[in-house]
């Protein structure tokens, strides 16, 4: 056996060795503080980051072969590597039928809901223009009926011009009160009485 000396110490590791010392990341925390590390070393340096994954289609798919040789079967050569050639094929295929009738669904899918878009949009509008034809009629009534009531309260302004001029007291001008000495209102109506207490 040998004894422990200056030849079994790993040459990074002796003291009298000018290489440097390898430092491993030993947990997640100092990996990662590695790699930020690494990233200041020189900031200007640009940093790609991957992309988010394409949408894969039938389109995206390698063809079908437009002659197939040696057509096979999956029990054709069993035992052999041509099985495995068989199965990545039918895999291959059956990945791009999959794909297919997805777009198919989603397609289905898309044109069934831009339909019931168009239907609520529609339902939306006959409902709003019924609201609209409801609010617009009663606005006009309620317009008529506001000119019927100027109508009327101009005609009964005219009519109490013609008569004799109503006193501050309530009486008429000559002083007298009618109907046994009650004296008569006055036609306008009087504001707002506030009585201190």
């Amino acid at each position: 056996m040998s004894e422990p000396g200056p030849e079994s110490i790993p040459t990074s590791a002796d003291p009298r060795s000018k290489r440097p010392v390898k430092r491993r990341a030993v947990t997640a925390q100092s990996e990662q503080a590695s790699q930020i590390e690494h990233l200041f070393r020189d900031p200007t340096k640009e940093i790609n980051l991957p992309g988010a994954p394409k949408q894969r289609t039938s389109e995206s798919l390698p063809a079908p072969p437009e002659i197939v040789a040696n057509v096979q079967g999956s029990s054709a050569g069993a035992g052999s590597g041509e099985f495995h050639v068989y199965k990545a094929s039918r895999r291959r295929e059956y990945e791009r039928l999959r794909m297919m009738q997805s777009e198919v669904d989603q397609e289905k899918a898309n044109k069934d809901w831009e339909k019931e878009r168009e239907d609520v949009r529609r339902r939306d509008e006959e409902k709003t223009e019924k609201n609209r034809k409801r609010r617009e009629k009663r606005n006009a009534a309620k317009k008529n009926k506001n000119k019927n009531a100027s109508n009327k309260a101009a005609d009964a302004m005219a009519i109490d011009a013609k008569k004799e001029p109503i006193t501050a007291n309530g009486h008429h001008g000559d002083g007298e009160c009618p109907e046994g000495g009650v004296p008569e209102q006055s036609s306008e109506a009087p504001g707002l009485i506030i009585h201190d207490d």
